[in-house]
């Protein structure tokens, strides 16, 4: 639980994440909505204030006048957000923010309704509704018009409805009230309510709730940091766009990864890489669901390739085009522009996609509980992207941390390559076609034996960023990870040696240690802290990796969620947030460094 007995500064990523995998919203320390796309995830910022700090921005208050302290927490195991605000006399209200999602009729309902639910819990607070909206990236007020419970938004593309039993015109004027009862208040499609407001609400809450209980009882979780592992499987459940399966890699855009540093940009898309990870470490909990909602929208991504190039990343809708541009007239996060919509890095030539891709689907040929197991001719179309990553293996590309300016035959790509080969070839031996085993056994093992020569640095003992390389760089630390290498092997653990001088500072590690387009990085990039935990774990280094854990789990904010970054000397978060590769380490590490079930029943 947070304690604040001042306002947060501008910008903080104190903030908690509310959503049903449709859409999604931010909510400050104070219960202010300060960020909420609609219609998805990658639609028009509604509420701006994160990146529009004063005045300017839009965002959705629930005020209480003289506010001396908040506390902050979620609902256990759910995604029900509780912000109690506590005035200078003691009396306190209690907000409750959620989006709907359970199962109804057939199917999961996930309308596009935020739901803020407001009582009293002591005293006789006096409030102020503040519902400031904003279309077009805040260039357009919306036209507004008043029913008796309900005002409406309307815009050139989008009309949102804000139903209510508080009193329509304090919430118009922004004038305070005392709160003498509960108020409810949702905002959604421009629709009517099949029944009450307050009926509706309480029916939603207590369906949401009961969902998320059930599916968080459903984890395989580990016996230690249960708690940090829920929160993290349900951010991640929270990324997954469930229309089309696709995950976005963070729920915000143009969060810099370090203070005025121009390296802003927006993530609301789909990664194949990180979409992976985020599979990966829920399939580690069980929870296999998500992966076969993101199967559909892998399988899509494929098909559409049509055999040939695959880009590194697409739109929720599997856009392909998302080109990158500035909105000048927003400030930025803390005033640190630019604000980016788009990103090039859809354009760039990433050949570690192709393993990815693979890496993604293999399970579905393995695991019999699946409603939809892979067979022969979903392998056949696995065989066109392995075909790709056998033609693309050994060039040059943008490398995994998508490098504008400079092009090199990035280890990490190389092993991608090989990972795709290798695990087709186990692929086909599960589906007894031993000729094709064979053709992806030969290429996995050549690429194997040239990758362990050529990324080797014999002058600094480590394994290069690059074929012929002499830079150090933390995604090499998935050799181990993906299966290449042994991680006992003395090659392995002197890289992580050589790592650990180079690219730590105490217990947080940076990306890489070459200047890229921005300069030299130096900020902690924090799925390679959780990268170094994995390869300590594995190399024996258990108690160094337990604490290592610890510390990253300090650096969370005070909801549990952390963002791309953190400030190895401050522990502050920067970069957008939350991030499903932070969060994917924070399972990643719980589940392999625990003590077993069976040490306490």
């Amino acid at each position: 639980m947070n304690t604040a007995a001042t306002a947060p500064r501008p910008g903080s990523l104190n903030l908690g994440l509310v959503g049903n995998c449709a859409i999604s919203a931010l909510i400050d320390e104070q219960a202010r909505m300060v960020w909420c796309c609609l219609p998805r995830f990658d639609g028009d910022p509604v509420f701006n204030a994160l990146l529009q700090p004063g005045d300017a921005g839009s965002h959705f208050a629930i005020e209480l006048e003289d506010l001396a302290e908040s506390r902050q927490c979620y609902e256990a195991n759910t995604a029900i957000l509780r912000t109690q605000l506590f005035d200078k006399a003691g009396n306190g209200v209690e907000v409750s923010d959620f989006a709907p999602r359970f199962f109804s009729r057939g199917r999961y309902f996930r309308p596009m309704t935020l739901v803020r639910r407001v009582r009293p819990i002591q005293g006789a607070p006096r409030i102020r509704v503040a519902l400031k909206l904003r279309y077009d990236w805040g260039q357009t007020v919306p036209r507004i018009t008043r029913g008796s419970n309900h005002i409406r938004y309307v815009g050139e593309n989008l009309t949102l409805r804000l139903c209510t039993d508080a009193p329509v015109s304090h919430v118009l004027s922004g004038q305070a009230f005392v709160l003498t009862r509960a108020h409810d208040f949702l905002l959604g499609a421009d629709e009517t309510l099949a029944e009450g407001i307050a009926d509706t609400a309480r029916h939603f809450e207590q369906e949401t709730a009961s969902y998320w209980r059930h599916w968080s009882r459903a984890l395989a979780i580990p016996l230690q940091w249960q708690d940090a592992v829920i929160r993290a499987a349900i951010t991640l459940k929270l990324s997954l766009y469930e229309e089309t399966g696709a995950i976005v890699a963070a729920m915000t855009t143009s969060i810099p990864e370090s203070a005025h540093s121009g390296r802003n940009w927006d993530y609301r898309y789909c990664w194949l890489r990180d979409a992976f990870f985020v599979v990966r470490a829920l399939n580690s909990l069980s929870e296999v669901g998500t992966m076969e909602d993101y199967l559909r929208w892998l399988s899509d991504v494929v098909v559409q390739g049509g055999g040939g190039h695959i880009q590194p990343l697409y739109g929720i809708g599997l856009e392909r085009e998302l080109p990158e541009s500035c909105v000048p007239h927003l400030a930025g996060y803390r005033g640190m522009g630019p604000v980016r919509v788009g990103n090039q890095a859809a354009e760039h030539f990433q050949h570690d996609v192709y393993g990815h891709i693979v890496l993604g689907a293999a399970q579905a040929f393995h695991d019999q509980r699946l409603l939809h197991r892979a067979g022969h001719a979903e392998f056949t179309r696995l065989e066109q992207v392995g075909e790709n990553a056998v033609r693309v293996y050994g060039q040059p590309d943008a490398g995994i941390w998508e490098l504008r300016t400079r092009a090199r035959v990035h280890t990490s790509s190389a092993l991608m390559g090989w990972a795709a080969c290798d695990r087709l070839a186990k692929i086909a031996t599960t589906l007894q076609l031993d000729a094709r085993a064979g053709y992806w056994q030969q290429h996995a093992q050549r690429m194997r034996a040239e990758i362990l020569e050529k990324s080797w640095c014999a002058p600094r003992q480590a394994f290069a960023e690059s074929f012929g390389g002499h830079e150090l760089d933390a995604s090499v630390l998935l050799m181990a990870e993906v299966g290449l290498i042994d991680p006992r092997d003395p090659r392995f653990v002197s890289t992580v040696e050589a790592m650990e001088k180079s690219l730590c500072d105490g217990p947080y590690m940076r990306r890489y240690e070459a200047a890229d387009d921005f300069g030299k990085p130096e900020m902690a990039f924090n799925i390679c802290t959780f990268w170094r935990i994995d390869a300590l774990a594995r190399i024996g280094r258990r108690t160094e990796a337990r604490a290592i854990f610890e510390a990253m789990l300090a650096a969370r904010n005070p909801l549990g969620l952390l963002s791309e970054d953190t400030h190895p000397a401050t522990r502050e978060m920067w970069g957008n947030f939350p991030q499903t590769y932070s969060m994917v380490g924070v399972i990643n590490a719980a589940v392999r460094l625990s003590a077993p079930w069976d040490s306490v029943i």
